[in-house]
């Protein structure tokens, strides 16, 4: 199996600053998601396979969660069951986007 690719939460600042075209995808849950959330679209771990069809692999896809533990779990499904190639784990998730990028992030 494919080892995880990652992004760091700067890089993916850098990215949407720089107006990169990519799809991000948020894997948590959906009062977690109204809490806080940083413009991805939502689906939450439990329906990723399903919803696969959402989820594009024609461009890159960074997929965050809280921590990056669901996230990585999310991906490692989509590529054993489905062949994706083209995803990318948060490292540290949401948690590390409130940490190092936009402390104003109520995150819980």
């Amino acid at each position: 199996m494919a080892a995880i690719k990652s992004v760091t939460v700067h890089q993916l600042k850098e990215m949407i600053d720089a107006g990169t075209d990519f799809q991000l995808v948020d894997v948590r849950e959906p009062v977690e998601f109204e809490i806080a959330q940083i413009n991805g679209l939502l689906i939450p771990l439990a329906s990723v396979l399903e919803r696969a069809d959402e989820i594009t692999k024609d461009k890159m896809v960074v997929v965050h969660c809280r921590s990056g533990k669901r996230s990585e779990t999310a991906i490692k499904a989509l590529q054993q069951h489905l062949g994706y190639d083209n995803l990318y784990n948060l490292e540290g998730g949401i948690m590390a986007w409130a940490a190092q990028i936009d402390p104003s992030l109520q995150v819980s």
